[in-house]
């Protein structure tokens, strides 16, 4: 075979009589009528870019046809007829949100040159350019009449997926990240050798974006750690003052969130030496509601979305430990540490929360662990199943093996859930206030572990045990990518038919 010049082009009019020849060769397996050439002019006539061809020296030798459709008015139960208006197109919109592949072949002389892969790489590229959901198409399963007495065809497809059977049709299909979302009966009667079965196939585009009115719709985030020194408060103002320097020194730098760590107000607790820690502690709570209305104000001032790390609050006469989220658009969350530490109940009588719940931002979907939580690995897949993309982790830890604890968890919850990790803690000693002795923090941002990402899992990381703060930047739409396209997927490829999650009685 002389090869002088392989062309990837838009189909064009004139291209009709060497389509044909193509399109004959490569279905003639299929009693059916071939596109004519008006039906082709119509299809070019209507959506022109969605009309592919390949030529090998200037000869139009496959070709790759597709419409864009408004996909909630046909679902996932329809026929070929229906979906092309019987072959009228009428159903092609340029508002729709998908792109239908209603044909795709190549001459056989010319296959083994991995020339459909080019077909529907341009296809996949063209949903990204006009940033559709994704590509759908109902595709044959041409070998399943060798099968039909033996298999169904879902337990068919199985096997085609674990590459016990080769299809010809639906194995290049999968090899190409499209997914089978569907069993379509009659989908093309006169597909003998499916028997009337297809699979409704889709590709997802990781990159499109719905469209949206809002001002702030980010991909990179830009996110603000701060490791807190603890040190002597004469009053809660000296407290907000320095909590108030870092707020500026990190929304200077157009942070998207700043995260404070756990219990970073305890020096505020000297006052109570007098009593014992339990009490101490409930003491302590007094402060939590006026430094809550200050963080508010301090978000909204300087623009910035606050973690303020966590704090001890009384309800109904219990202690909790709880993290408040202040948007900058002034709205507030809060959320309770579900697994105090052993400590924290034996010293203050802390008692646990019962929700886990991630939260919208503008500036992505964020979840929060407090310390100890990340260590349970459940809680963060509660929140990735929320489609948490970043989560934050206010901790406090005594020891360097206490703070290990808390890294190696957060960089294993970064890899497990395909998210961003940051943990921000306190440093330094407190030698005055009882129960509250040292404190060791390497504060950081943790990535997953693929291509696109740092080698070592860390996107930035503070000097261990010294008053700064960290700034980096995470890529969410390198996430979406991740999901999809990783080396594994951890978040996909979970079996859920051998085990699963179970949050307040709720399959998770």
């Amino acid at each position: 075979m002389d090869l002088q010049s392989i062309e990837l082009r838009n189909l064009d009019v004139q291209d009709y009589q060497e389509l044909k020849k193509s399109m004959k060769s490569a279905y003639m397996d299929m009693d059916e009528d071939y596109w004519d050439a008006a039906s082709i002019k119509k299809l070019i006539k209507l959506f022109p870019e969605g009309q592919i061809c390949v030529t090998v020296n200037d000869v139009v030798v496959g070709c790759a046809l597709s419409i864009m459709v408004d996909y909630s008015k046909f679902g996932d139960t329809h026929t070929y007829k229906q979906i092309t208006g019987d072959s009228s197109f009428k159903t092609h919109t340029d508002k729709g949100d998908v792109l239908y592949g209603i044909d795709i072949f190549v001459h056989p002389k010319y296959r083994g040159l991995r020339l459909a892969r080019r077909l529907y790489d341009a296809r996949k590229q063209l949903c990204e350019n006009l940033n559709l959901k994704s590509i759908i198409a109902g595709g044959r399963i041409p070998n399943y009449q060798k099968f039909q007495n033996d298999l169904t065809p879902k337990q068919y497809i199985d096997k085609v997926k674990y590459k016990e059977i080769y299809d010809p049709t639906l194995s290049f299909q999968l090899a190409n990240d499209f997914h089978v979302r569907k069993i379509l009966r009659n989908y093309l009667p006169e597909d003998s050798r499916s028997k009337g079965f297809a699979t409704l196939i889709e590709w997802n585009n990781v990159y499109f974006e719905e469209p949206t009115t809002a001002i702030n719709n980010k991909t990179v985030v830009r996110i603000g750690l701060v490791q807190w020194q603890m040190r002597p408060y004469n009053n809660i103002s000296e407290l907000l003052k320095h909590a108030e320097y870092f707020v500026d020194a990190v929304s200077d730098y157009q942070s998207d969130f700043i995260l404070f760590p756990e219990l970073f107000n305890t020096p505020l607790m000297a006052e109570y030496n007098h009593l014992d820690s339990a009490r101490a502690m409930r003491e302590l709570a007094q402060y939590t509601q006026p430094i809550v209305e200050a963080f508010s104000k301090l978000a909204v001032s300087y623009n910035v979305n606050i973690i303020a790390g966590s704090m001890p609050k009384i309800e109904e006469d219990s202690l909790y430990n709880v993290s408040y989220l202040f948007r900058r658009n002034g709205s507030m969350e809060e959320t309770t540490k579900i697994h105090p530490t052993p400590a924290e109940i034996n010293s203050w009588g802390m008692r646990g929360g019962d929700e886990v719940i991630a939260f919208d931002t503008d500036a992505g979907k964020i979840g929060i662990l407090i310390c100890y939580d990340v260590e349970f690995p459940e809680l963060s897949r509660i929140l990735a199943s929320q489609d948490m993309q970043i989560l934050f982790v206010p901790f406090l830890t005594d020891t360097q093996n206490g703070y290990n604890r808390v890294k190696f968890c957060a960089q294993a919850r970064a890899v497990e859930n395909e998210c961003y990790v940051a943990i921000a803690g306190c440093v330094g000693n407190l030698p005055n206030v009882n129960n509250m002795g040292i404190s060791y923090a390497q504060s950081a941002v943790f990535t997953p572990s693929d291509f696109g990402f740092p080698t070592n899992g860390i996107q930035s990381e503070a000097t261990p045990n010294t008053e700064m703060i960290v700034i980096a930047d995470v890529d969410l739409s390198v996430l979406n990518e991740l999901h999809e396209y990783g080396s594994v997927q951890n978040l996909k490829d979970r079996r859920t038919d051998l085990y699963s999650i179970m949050f307040n009685g709720k399959k998770v």
